[in-house]
C-alpha cells in the first residue's frame, strides 16, 4: 500500500508531482492549514504532512496523527512543529535548510546597503517631491570590515559575496576551523575582536540560549563607533530597545532588520529612528526560494517514506539514500542487541556503552544507536522508536557513551553492547553475515554463532553434565520445537549460556521447569520482530 501524504500549505504542482512520481499518494488542501479542526479530524489518515508556516503542528494536532511518521516544513524555520511532541511519538521532522540560503544572504547584502546609503528614507523623500541631497549622505562598502557572526551556510555565502565587494571579512563562530576560515578568505575571531573593529555586522545564527541576545546592551557598547547592524537571521538575537537606545546616542549609525522579537512585528523601538530599515521577514521570499524549499520537502519525504532514506532531520540522524540499503541489516543487528539485553535485565539500567568495531565505525553510528536504543527499552515502552529513543534515555538520567575503534577479531565489523545496573554488567556483542541476517557471536563474555529467530530461548546456568539432554526433554514434553540450539561456556565446569531458536512461544509453566535446574539461573523467552 502506497505511503499517503498531506500537503495542507501551498506547494508547487511541481512539488506535489514529485510524490506522485516516487510512489507516494497525495491528498493536496493547501488551504487546509488555516483550519485547525478538521486538520485535526483528518490528520490521522496519513503517513506523512507537508507544511509551510500556515499549519501548525501542535501538540494536540501530533496527538490525532496515529499514523504520520513524518512532517516535513518548506523552509529553514520549524517554530510552528511542536518537536518534542512529535519526537515522543516518533515523527521525524524535516526541514530545508539550504533552499533559501542564497536568498536570504542577497537580502542581507541587499540590506546592507540599504542601511549604507539610507536608500529607503532618500526613495522616500524623494517620491514626496523634495530633493534632499546632502540630507542623505552615506558611507561607502568598499575597504570596510564586515563582523559576521554565525558563518554556517548563509552565513559563508554572505562571507564571500562581502570578498567580492571588496570588503575584510572577521567571523565569530565557536564551530569554524582555522583552515575552514582560510579557505573562505575570512579571519577567525573572538565575538569581543570582531565588535570592536567591524564598521558593518550581520548575524547570522540560530536562536539558542546561547545566542539569545548576543548582542544586547553590554555588546552593543563594545562595537566601534559609527556600526551599523544587520539581522536577517532570527527576532531577539539583537536587543531591540538597547539597539535603538544605541542609535539615538549616535553610537549606532544605523540598522537593517528583516526578523524581529515579536511577528507579525505591528511594534518595535526601532521603527521610526533615522536610518534605520525594516522589511517583514523577507529572508527567504524570492520566486525561487518558495520553489526550491518546496522541490526539495517533497524530495525528502519521499525518499524517506519510499527508501528509508532521512535528510535535514530535525530529531533523526540523517540516512543517506546510497546507505539506507548497506545500513538496513545493521540497524536490524542494533536493534535486536538492545532488544536482547531489554528482556533479560530486570534492574534498571544505570551505564550504556556501545562498542563498534571495525567495518561498523565506519558506517552512520548516530542512526545505529538509536536504533539500539529503541530495541533496549521497547519493552518499557512499546511504542518507542528510532526517533524517540535517544530522548527517553537521556530523560531517565542514562549515561551513554559510544567507542570506535579499528576491526581487531576475525569479524570484519561487529556491534558490543555493556549496560551496567546497580549490581551487574551485561554485555552482548552481534555482527551481519554476508546472507544480511543478524547474529549474535558473544554474550557474558562468552564466544557463540547464533542466529536471530523470532521467539528465542535464553538460559544461564553453571556448566554441568546432562544440560542438553534436559532442556531438550523439557521443551519436547512442552510441544516446544527446537530451530537451532547453540552452546558456550568460559571453562569446563563454570558458567555456560545456552540459546535456542523456537518455531514459537513458550509459557511461563515451561520456563518454571527449566529453572527449577539447580544448575539454571535464568531462562527467559525472547521475542524479536525479525520475521
Amino acid at each position: 500500500m502506497a505511503p499517503r501524504v498531506l500537503v495542507s500549505d501551498e506547494l508547487s504542482e511541481t512539488a506535489v508531482q514529485i510524490f506522485r512520481d516516487r510512489g507516494v499518494e497525495v491528498d493536496f488542501q493547501p488551504q487546509l492549514g488555516k483550519d485547525k479542526d478538521k486538520l485535526a479530524e483528518i490528520i490521522g489518515n496519513y503517513d506523512g504532512l507537508a507544511i509551510r508556516s500556515a499549519t501548525k503542528a501542535t501538540e494536540k494536532l501530533i496527538a490525532a496523527a496515529t499514523n504520520l511518521k513524518v512532517i516535513g516544513r518548506a523552509g529553514i524555520g520549524v517554530d510552528n512543529v511542536d518537536i518534542p511532541a512529535a519526537s515522543r511519538r516518533g515523527i521525524i521532522v524535516m526541514n530545508t535548510p539550504f533552499g533559501n540560503s542564497i536568498t536570504t544572504a542577497e537580502h542581507a547584502i541587499a540590506l546592507m546597503f540599504a542601511v549604507a546609503r539610507q536608500l529607503p528614507q532618500a526613495d522616500a523623500s524623494t517620491q514626496a517631491g523634495k530633493w534632499e541631497k546632502s540630507k542623505f549622505m552615506g558611507v561607502e562598502i568598499t575597504g570596510k570590515t564586515l563582523g559576521v557572526i554565525g558563518a554556517g551556510n548563509i552565513g559563508s555565502i554572505v562571507c564571500a559575496r562581502a570578498i567580492g565587494l571588496k570588503m575584510h571579512v572577521l567571523a565569530y563562530d565557536p564551530f569554524l576551523s582555522k583552515e575552514r576560515a582560510e579557505e573562505m578568505g575570512v579571519v577567525k575571531v573572538e565575538l569581543d575582536e570582531l565588535l570592536a573593529k567591524a564598521d558593518f555586522i550581520t548575524l547570522h545564527v540560530p536562536m539558542t540560549d546561547k545566542t539569545r541576545g548576543i548582542l544586547g546592551a553590554e555588546n552593543l557598547a563594545k562595537t566601534k563607533p559609527g556600526v551599523r547592524i544587520i539581522n536577517c537571521a532570527r527576532g531577539g538575537l539583537v536587543d531591540e530597545a538597547a539597539l535603538a537606545e544605541a542609535i539615538k546616542a549616535g553610537h549606532v549609525a544605523g540598522a537593517a532588520f528583516d526578523v524581529f522579537e515579536v511577528e507579525p512585528a505591528k511594534e518595535s523601538p526601532l521603527f521610526g529612528l533615522p536610518n534605520v530599515v525594516c522589511t517583514p521577514h523577507l529572508g527567504a521570499s524570492t520566486t525561487e526560494a518558495q520553489e526550491n524549499v518546496a522541490l526539495q520537502v517533497a524530495e525528502q519525504m519521499a525518499d524517506y517514506l519510499i527508501k528509508g532514506a532521512v535528510s535535514n532531520a530535525i530529531n533523526m540522524p540523517s540516512i543517506t539514500a546510497e546507505e539506507a540499503p548497506i545500513l538496513k541489516p545493521f540497524i536490524k543487528l542494533a536493534d535486536v542487541l538492545g532488544a536482547f539485553v531489554g528482556q533479560v535485565t530486570d534492574e534498571p539500567i544505570k551505564e550504556i556503552e556501545i562498542l563498534y568495531d571495525g567495518a561498523t565505525a565506519n558506517m552512520n553510528t548516530r542512526a545505529l544507536t538509536s536504533a539500539l536504543l529503541a530495541g533496549l527499552i521497547r519493552t518499557q515502552v512499546a511504542d518507542v522508536n528510532m526517533v524517540s529513543a535517544p530522548i527517553m534515555i537521556k530523560e531517565k538520567g542514562i549515561v551513554l557513551s559510544e567507542v570506535k575503534r579499528d576491526k581487531t577479531g576475525v569479524f570484519d565489523g561487529y556491534i558490543k553492547l555493556t549496560v551496567t545496573t546497580e549490581s551487574m554488567t551485561r554485555a552482548i556483542a552481534g555482527t551481519v553475515f554476508s546472507d544480511g541476517k543478524p547474529r549474535f557471536i558473544q554474550i557474558k563474555g562468552i564466544n557463540l554463532d547464533a542466529d536471530v529467530g523470532s521467539h528465542m530461548v535464553y538460559i544461564a546456568n553453571t556448566d554441568v553434565p546432562g544440560m542438553i539432554g534436559f532442556i531438550g526433554t523439557t521443551l519436547g514434553e512442552a510441544g516446544v520445537n527446537i530451530a537451532n540450539f547453540q552452546l558456550g561456556r568460559d571453562k569446563q565446569g563454570g558458567d555456560a549460556i545456552a540459546l535456542l531458536y523456537v518455531d514459537g512461544p513458550i509459557g511461563d509453566d515451561v520456563l518454571a521447569k527449566l529453572t527449577a535446574h539447580p544448575a539454571i539461573r535464568q531462562a527467559k523467552h525472547l521475542v524479536f520482530p525479525v520475521d
